[in-house]
């Protein structure tokens, strides 16, 4: 990397960086400095979504939603510039620069220099930036568990449900119920030992046991026993800060990638006889992480029928494998429905409901409806296929009550629609922050119609014609009617440069 990029970089972490709070006693290390060439993409592993957030921000939000009051400090490498970019400037959160890709155990010990060691004591977290089905509730158990047990050291496992040879993860190895000379291990056994890279593994001698002291005891383990172990390494740890920054610099690259390990931490911790413990989440799905876009689209999936499952009998989803609800909404949603009021709000195949949505009574969106942004719905709207409800931040769409939005509108930008209005098919509204769209009451707007920037009066209906920066008033006829409009079209412009052929 040329050196004006790095300073750059670093540029960028400073400006963005926000000091870290020393009267909160807990920190989280993400590790987001890896770019992953298995996933096969331009953009940072970090930054793939899942259910619409990037991976590194869904950790982010585990963390800081899971444990109250938490620094955190986010490792950043390869593409850094736009994992800063896309997570911006935090209260309590700052960056770390990995320039070069030397293993978990060098990333932590990058980040440990923004802790000022005389300021901080207290509890560390450290996660990878790709494990983007973590939650809040898992963070706030793994805690609870460091602190019942009083651990020096706490690993996040999971149990590999797969077939063995696409276990690619590292290996918990535990003390067995005898060492090898068949001494029973007592209050030893189930202890973690340490935890072995799968490459690690792999590269053991076929016929030789590997042997490994606990305790002043020795164990041992074939090489087929250790791969055909399913139970793994999240990558998710908890320590003592204290133990953490006295061992973290002595870890050595003594494997096959020259690399320094984290979890050779273990072995260390072991030798200075501090705790270490080893817990499971409640949901094995947690730990996921990712290395190429199959196990992305299951993570996807599994994001999915989280959220069926928190709404399936609140509102009626017409295709539990093809929708997207954002987590916001579906929490407005449950919010929604401890009122005890039946919602009605139906959601078609194919349906996106986007980040800033707020759905109200007996909303029913069709098949393949997509809304996004600051959009409000009074109650009783339906939306008929393919229409798209959008705006930029600091707009809004305001939609009325009984309103009717037929098959294939666009309608973005500033737009308030008035009570019982009725947009048929193939129109298109926009308004910007300067021209809203004002719709009055009892509107109706059909045939290939555009408005842009225009304020209608109520009872006004609108046919097959082009309204751009007008107010439409209520012209009431001699009979009591009101005058409709019908073709209306602007001047043109720059028909000297057209001719017949």
């Amino acid at each position: 990397m040329a050196v004006n990029e790095q300073n750059e970089i670093l540029e960028l972490i400073k400006n963005f960086s926000s000091p870290l709070n020393y009267n909160l006693h807990e920190i989280a290390i993400i590790l987001a400095a890896g770019h992953g060439k298995r996933i096969k993409s331009q953009k940072s592993k970090m930054l793939h979504k899942i259910w619409g957030v990037p991976t590194v921000e869904r950790v982010f939000n585990a963390c800081r939603n899971g444990i109250k009051d938490i620094n955190i400090i986010l490792v950043v490498g390869i593409k850094a510039k736009d994992v800063i970019g896309i997570l911006g400037k935090r209260e309590a959160a700052s960056f770390a620069y990995q320039a070069f890709q030397n293993g978990t155990g060098h990333a932590v010990q990058v980040a440990l220099k923004n802790i000022d060691n005389k300021n901080f004591d207290g509890i560390v977290y450290v996660l990878p930036g790709d494990m983007g089905l973590i939650d809040s509730s898992t963070m706030q158990n793994f805690r609870k568990e460091f602190i019942r047990t009083k651990s020096d050291m706490l690993v996040l496992t999971g149990i590999f449900s797969g077939q063995t040879a696409e276990n690619s993860y590292g290996r918990i190895i535990r003390v067995k119920s005898e060492d090898e000379n068949g001494n029973p291990s007592e209050k030893d056994f189930g202890r973690v030992i340490e935890i072995m890279e799968h490459k690690d593994i792999l590269s053991l001698p076929e016929n030789e046991p590997y042997r490994v002291k606990y305790n002043n005891r020795t164990y041992s383990f074939s090489k087929k026993e250790l791969i055909e172990n399913n139970e793994f390494n999240s990558g998710v740890y908890a320590f003592d800060y204290k133990k953490l920054i006295e061992l973290v610099h002595s870890i050595e690259s003594n494997n096959v990638q020259k690399e320094i390990y984290i979890t050779d931490l273990i072995s260390l911790f072991n030798k200075k006889d501090y705790t270490i413990s080893a817990v499971s989440p409640h949901e094995q799905y947690v730990v996921m992480g990712f290395n190429n876009k199959s196990v992305l689209r299951e993570m996807e999936a599994v994001a999915r029928k989280t959220v069926y499952e928190k709404v399936k009998d609140i509102i009626e989803i017409d295709d539990p494998e093809d929708f997207f609800i954002d987590e916001s909404v579906v929490d407005n949603i449950i919010e929604m429905d401890k009122q005890n009021i039946p919602l009605d709000i139906y959601i078609g195949k194919g349906v996106h409901i986007g980040r800033g949505v707020n759905l109200n009574y007996s909303t029913a969106l069709s098949k393949n409806v997509y809304v996004n942004g600051n959009v409000k719905f009074g109650k009783n709207v339906t939306v008929r296929s393919n229409v798209h409800l959008s705006c930029f931040p600091g707009q809004s769409i305001k939609i009325g009550e009984r309103v009717e939005i037929l098959s294939g509108n666009i309608i973005r930008g500033n737009v308030i629609i008035g009570d019982n209005t009725i947009i048929e098919s193939s129109v298109t509204m926009t308004g910007n922050d300067e021209f809203p769209v004002i719709l009055g009451n009892n509107v109706i707007i059909r045939g290939t119609s555009y408005i842009f920037g225009s304020i209608v009066e109520d009872d006004v209906r609108i046919e097959h014609s082009v309204i751009i920066k007008k107010r439409v008033e209520k012209l009431i006829k001699r009979d009591g009617s009101v005058q409709q409009i019908k073709f209306y079209l602007p001047m043109p412009e720059g028909i000297d440069a057209i001719a017949d052929l």
